[in-house]
């Protein structure tokens, strides 16, 4: 394991610049700005450090590396398509990461490290996702995988291998009180005496349950 941590590379501007495509044939003459799509697979990368400068990114294909943190990606913010699938990913950022990704659609994140939906639930404030795999990971191997995932990202239209259908999202259930009419729902919005600020913390905390 020494050996390989040793051969391990960060992920430098020279070399984004290297494996990009961009607007210019001559791909070694662009600069970051120029690049739209970069191919990084296979390279031994311990991280993503100078991939936040290429923020005209559309595509970024990191499969197979040794990644465990991706938080430079956060400046990438035109991205749609990202491959993390193969790396030594074991917690995801926050929501507030993945909401500064407004256009990411695809997101291929299996054989990776996850456990639990506390790994991933940061996922849920990426506002347009409707592509994401997470199967070989430990959390995919758990009974209430799939219909978590899809109970948590509401813009998904396909997990895994499989497009979601309108029978699972039917057949989700819910805790009693999320049912209809439960008192924990119980909101006044007529109320002259209830100051907006305590109807906001409301709603809050029901989308937070």
């Amino acid at each position: 394991m020494d050996v390989v941590q040793k051969a391990l590379l960060s992920c430098t501007e020279s070399l984004v610049l290297g494996h990009g495509h961009g607007f210019h044939s001559e791909v070694s003459a662009a600069g970051p700005q120029d690049i739209l799509m970069a191919s990084l697979g296979h390279l031994l990368l311990k991280d993503v450090k100078d991939l936040g400068l290429f923020q005209s990114l559309r595509i970024c294909s990191l499969p197979d590396n040794f990644i465990t943190a991706i938080d430079a990606l956060a400046e990438c913010v035109l991205l749609v398509k990202l491959d993390l699938n193969g790396n030594q990913i074991v917690q995801l950022p926050d929501a507030l990461f993945w909401a500064k990704l407004g256009q990411l659609q695809l997101l291929n994140l299996h054989d990776n490290h996850m456990e639990t939906i506390q790994n991933t639930k940061g996922l849920a404030g990426c506002p347009n996702l409707t592509g994401l795999t997470l199967y070989d990971t430990p959390f995919s191997l758990k009974g209430d995988y799939r219909c978590t995932v899809v109970y948590s990202m509401w813009s998904l239209r396909a997990l895994d291998r499989h497009v979601i259908s309108d029978q699972e999202l039917a057949s989700l259930h819910f805790p009693p009180k999320f049912k209809a009419l439960s008192p924990n729902l119980l909101v006044n919005l007529s109320s002259p005496s209830a100051p907006l600020v305590c109807l906001c913390r409301s709603l809050t905390y029901y989308f937070k349950c």
